[in-house]
């Protein structure tokens, strides 16, 4: 077995689409990782989705072997990592598996929002970083302007950074001796007692659980006894293999080494990340510092446009659940949608790759209600309740204050769109903290609400700048906010689904929103029906859908022809308040789309 000095562990990090799934195939090419006829484009995204989107959702692990010019043989073991922000708990634990890290720009771009966001957390773990300049074949490439942007927003030195086309493969054998030259090898000893990280773990329907660890020290085996710090429970290990991308079992993983292991687990919660194995008959008295768990930052509302489809879409989220722990979810029944689920996501992107996998994969019709975020609310007893949905908001009378997540938002642009960012932050209640300039490119940082954020910020950003800004951030932590329920009477019944939290200032401005659209979207009944905007007992904004009228009076002319005539519409009159009484208005689903679509477009 090779020693620990000829293994390099390293992960690589980028911004979304810089290119780094499609280096991981040329080194994955040039080390023979695989044959010609297996490789394909993304080896390393496995799902269709990530294949379509061009993006990476879960890390990947690959182990190689490489011969350097000088002759000797080394292991590579590479862990792909995603680009989006909504993904950027994989790409924490990814980086505490490592040594060192490879940070890829594109050199046509420069250095975007989320290549910072990654680039930071790999120096808070002290990570030795190569910078790589990709995309050099493409015309727009511009060498210097890139590496001086590495140098003046991220603070790292160039002077070893590395030229190359994933593409074309030009520089891709540079860039692996700068890693076998540069990052350090593992530190770590096989004779001590065995300490192993879980760096991830996933669902495979024959396997069950598939471990992914790092071993820092000692060695696993197969047949051996582990146990699971964090849960006190004992396992026996049937399989460990490597990936070299194609799963291969092995005897042992030795100290310094990343591998998978699998222990008859089935149940997917029983392995958190970021735990510390150990030998059951031989364990370690202190864990490894854990990873905080993800926790949901984006809450909606998931219904089956068929209520029929109910019970395949319980089916559908709990498969979901199995390969991805960071998602949750909660039985939720509501008077205008019938039943349905309550759940919380990372972030928008992580919403709605989720949505289309239920969708693609197990063939539901979904409607999806406003996304919401987490308010913490403080009751006048000096107790804290955590809101998710706005319809659960307890009695005004009761509630101390309202506090809301906030978010300290990076912002990297070309200067000349930078009046319209700050205009549209402001719009946000954002607050200005900071504004760098690189050349013509400005950086620009923000504390924002995340509820401004969460809906349509990042696609307003993109239109207002031709694409070319891009967006990060990070929860800093939860604020007072002058917060009010916005609720909605459709003929004086509140309609739990349109319930909504906004800021006080913009209440009377949504509510009027939302009135107009529902107007329109609503068909007509035959009686008259009220659309009122409410926040507690105070109605703010109004709308009225006229009923069908019949004309009773057609049929009478003559004498006492008046009195007649008003009997008559008396009477249509009565008839109209008793079926306005017991009628009930049918909100077709359109409305609750409508909706939705007012929040994109505020």
């Amino acid at each position: 077995m090779s020693a620990l000095d000829n293994i390099r562990n390293f992960a690589i990090i980028a911004h979304i689409d810089h290119g780094k799934s499609t280096i991981a195939d040329r080194i994955i090419q040039l080390c023979g990782g695989l044959t010609e006829r297996e490789m394909k484009e993304q080896v390393l995204d496995s799902m269709d989705i990530e294949r379509e989107r061009g993006i990476t959702i879960k890390a990947q692990t690959v182990k190689l072997k490489y011969k350097s010019k000088d002759g000797k043989d080394y292991i590579l073991n590479i862990i792909d990592t995603p680009g989006h922000v909504d993904f950027s708990y994989e790409v924490s634990r990814s980086l505490y598996a490592c040594e060192g890290s490879i940070l890829i720009v594109d050199s046509t771009q420069g250095v975007e929002a989320q290549t910072l966001a990654n680039v930071y957390q790999a120096l808070d773990i002290n990570h030795e970083i190569i910078p790589i300049l990709n995309k050099i074949d493409l015309p727009a490439s511009d060498l210097e302007r890139t590496r001086k942007q590495i140098e003046d927003v991220i603070g790292i030195e160039t002077s070893n950074s590395v030229p190359c086309s994933g593409k074309t493969g030009e520089g891709i054998r540079e860039i692996l001796e700068q890693i076998i030259s540069v990052l350090p090898s593992p530190k770590g000893d096989k004779n001590q007692k065995l300490k192993c990280l879980l760096v991830d773990s996933w669902y495979d329907s024959y396997l069950g659980v598939i471990i992914l660890v790092r071993v820092i020290n000692g060695k696993i085996k197969k047949n051996m006894k582990i146990k699971m710090m964090s849960s006190d429970r004992d396992y026996n290990v049937e399989k460990v293999g490597v990936f070299t991308p194609k799963p291969i079992d092995i005897e042992e993983l030795n100290s310094g080494e990343i591998g998978f292991i699998i222990t008859g687990i089935k149940n997917l919660s029983e392995t958190k990340v970021g735990d510390t194995i150990c030998e059951t008959s031989n364990p370690i008295t202190e864990a490894l510092p854990g990873f905080k768990p993800s926790k949901p930052v984006v809450f909606c509302g998931l219904f089956p446009v068929d209520s029929s489809e109910y019970q395949k879409l319980k089916d559908g989220l709990a498969k979901l659940k199995l390969n991805d722990a960071s998602f949750s979810y909660d039985p939720e029944s509501s008077s205008a949608l019938g039943l349905g689920f309550r759940c919380g996501f990372l972030g928008l992107l992580h919403l709605e790759i989720i949505t289309e996998r239920l969708e693609r994969e197990f063939d539901i019709n979904l409607l999806t209600t406003t996304p919401g975020v987490v308010y913490k609310v403080h009751l006048n007893n000096g107790k804290i309740i955590d809101l998710q949905n706005p319809s659960n908001l307890p009695d005004p009378t009761l509630i101390k204050m309202i506090e809301e997540p906030w978010i300290k938002a990076t912002i990297i642009s070309p200067d000349q769109y930078l009046g319209s960012i700050m205009k549209l932050c402001q719009g946000k209640r954002g607050i200005q903290k900071n504004l760098n300039y690189s050349g013509n490119r400005a950086v620009i940082s923000y504390e924002i609400p995340l509820n401004e954020v969460v809906f349509d910020f990042n696609d307003r950003l993109k239109s207002m700048t031709s694409g070319y800004a891009s967006f990060d951030y990070e929860i800093i932590g939860h604020k007072e906010g002058e917060l009010v329920k916005l609720g909605i009477l459709v003929n004086s019944e509140p309609v739990d689904a349109l319930a909504m939290m906004v800021h006080k200032d913009f209440a009377q401005s949504v509510g009027k929103e939302v009135c107009e659209k529902l107007k329109d979207l609503i068909p007509r009944h035959n009686f008259m029906i009220p659309i009122q905007a409410a926040i507690g007992g105070k109605i703010i904004a109004r709308e009225t859908i006229k009923g069908f009228k019949k004309d009773v009076l057609t049929k009478i002319h003559g004498g006492g022809a008046m009195d007649r005539k008003r009997k008559l519409l008396e009477k249509q009159k009565k008839g109209k308040a008793k079926s306005k009484q017991f009628g009930r208005v049918e909100i077709p689903q359109e409305a609750f789309i409508g909706v939705l679509k007012i929040n994109k477009e505020r």
